[in-house]
């Protein structure tokens, strides 16, 4: 079964993905293994990834039929937020019956945002059974085995990587299905978290480079998976590890009923990991622990880092005012006036920007002549806390400029002294082929201005702005023997082949 609800997407080639200035993540993914109430704690765990995906969300269910004495595959998705799918409870009690599911909150960065064949789960029948799959990356040689695939008759049915494992895994020649599993995610390369679900059991997987976060979790008794740990605390479950790079972690159940969980690696290696950087600078939650390590311990570092290379003084008898960028960097704020009161600094940090949390992607776009009241209606100013005052804005990331430039004419209305942009992350020069959404190259505003700050402070129109240094980024994230982070889109090597592409935006619908 399939229940869409209302095709609210536009093509991409007339709807700006970036209306808000900020990179988007691929998607979020949870699953649970053979649990009551498998569908519902799906349901939650998904509300609490919302964040790393809004266009689409899915679940799939695994449920024993009496009457035909085998599993069967429930399905249910639609455009929209995971409330807009699912506000149907009747749809998790009777249509989702099973005891274990995969769930997936879909931002399309490979494959048409408006192809509804395109909404994950995905799932298919073969000769071993059921099949479902939900990922969160991007294939970087997706074109390549999909071409091979064609040229030998197979037949896709969506413009999405991610159903190139399903074909793999129907193709492989290996006799034991969890074989078939390890022999289709061997093919691919790129960033994958994976889950996969068939009559027996559920698969997590994760690239060797480890882009994307993958934690494991207990639920009574039972195991959980999700991109970030967050999906556990709404169901006050226990945080048990991280999927490792590199890793296929199997659960399943014994002769005696209990689950067992049985590990296997991928046959190639890398000497460390090249987690994705920006998942602490901006995609996950605060709260959430990923990669090992708290965001809100990292974010206040990063904020830490950036008043120790980038401090602004307030004028004689006067506080510097600093003001976050509602809500991804409200802790990296609070870690930059911490350091600047060590530092002697006076300063005070205040909410100067009010966010209005019920703007949904659905808003009415105002006309071309109009485009500032894109920020007013996400943001408004306090007034009485601008006028008059030196201004700091930490922010996380600027990426095309155009959003940035409205929020400066919006806090100049307010009447502020000076504004000064503080970034918690390096100038963005390179597109992200991960499954992080940036622009193509030229249209990011550090390449326009030649990577030149100067020339983004006058584009932007602020008094100064500093970005946080790429040696001092990398001292504030977590390190160890074999941790590493990708860092390609402030400059640095890709770590995991890419295939040759003029736009990767510019797919099949």
């Amino acid at each position: 079964m399939v229940k869409g609800y209302g095709d609210t997407v536009k093509k991409r080639k007339n709807y700006s993905r970036f209306k808000n200035d900020k990179p988007r993540t691929a998607c979020g993914i949870f699953g649970v293994y053979d649990h009551p109430t498998a569908s519902v704690l799906t349901y939650y765990g998904l509300h609490s990834l919302q964040h790393r995906g809004q266009e689409a969300s899915g679940i799939v269910t695994s449920e024993f039929r009496e009457d035909k004495q085998r599993q069967h595959f429930n399905l249910v998705k639609g455009m929209g937020l995971v409330t807009d799918v699912f506000k149907d409870y009747s749809i998790l009690k009777e249509t989702l019956k099973g005891r274990s599911a995969i769930g997936h909150n879909r931002y399309s960065t490979t494959g048409s945002a408006n192809n509804e064949k395109n909404i994950q789960p995905l799932i298919v029948n073969y000769r071993d059974g059921n099949l479902g799959v939900a990922h969160n990356g991007n294939l970087t040689n997706y074109r390549t085995i999909r071409h091979a695939l064609q040229q030998d008759g197979t037949i896709f049915q969506t413009t999405s990587d991610t159903e190139l494992l399903l074909h793999l895994i129907a193709r492989s020649k290996q006799p034991k299905q969890i074989d078939q599993i390890r022999d289709a995610i061997e093919q691919v390369e790129g960033s994958f978290s994976l889950l996969i679900l068939t009559d027996t059991m559920l698969v997590a997987a994760r690239d060797v480079h480890g882009f994307r976060p993958l934690a494991l979790g207990e639920k009574d008794g039972s195991y959980i998976v999700a991109s970030e740990t967050c999906a556990f605390d709404i169901l006050d479950a226990k945080y048990l590890r991280d999927i490792e790079p590199g890793e296929i972690l199997v659960i399943n159940s014994r002769a005696d009923g209990k689950e067992v969980l049985q590990s296997y690696r991928l046959s190639k290696q890398v000497d460390q990991s090249h987690h994705c950087i920006f998942e602490y600078i901006y995609f996950s939650r605060p709260d959430s622990f990923i990669f090992g390590e708290s965001v809100d311990k990292v974010r206040r570092k990063l904020g830490k880092s950036l008043a120790q290379e980038s401090p602004v003084a307030p004028d004689k008898d006067e506080k510097t005012i600093v003001i976050s960028v509602p809500d991804s960097s409200n802790t990296s704020a609070l870690g930059f006036v911490t350091e600047s009161i060590k530092q002697g600094i006076n300063t005070k940090l205040e909410l100067g920007l009010i966010r209005n949390h019920y703007v949904g992607r659905t808003f009415i776009q105002p006309e071309q002549g109009q485009r500032e009241m894109k920020v007013k209606t996400k943001f408004n100013t306090v007034k009485g806390v601008l006028k008059g005052k030196k201004v700091v804005v930490v922010d996380d990331s600027i990426v095309r400029g155009t959003t940035s430039k409205q929020l400066v004419k919006l806090l100049k209305e307010a009447g502020p002294k000076e504004i000064h942009f503080r970034i918690t992350s390096p100038p963005i020069v390179n597109s992200c082929y991960y499954g992080m959404d940036f622009p193509n190259r030229e249209d990011l505003i550090a390449v326009k201005c030649g990577e030149d700050i100067e020339q983004i402070r006058k584009e932007l129109g602020v008094d100064s702005i500093q970005y946080l240094s790429p040696k001092k980024m990398l001292a504030s994230v977590p390190s160890g023997e074999r941790k590493g982070y990708c860092t390609a889109c402030f400059g640095g090597k890709y770590p995991s082949p890419i295939e040759n592409v003029t736009d990767k935006n510019d797919l099949d619908s």
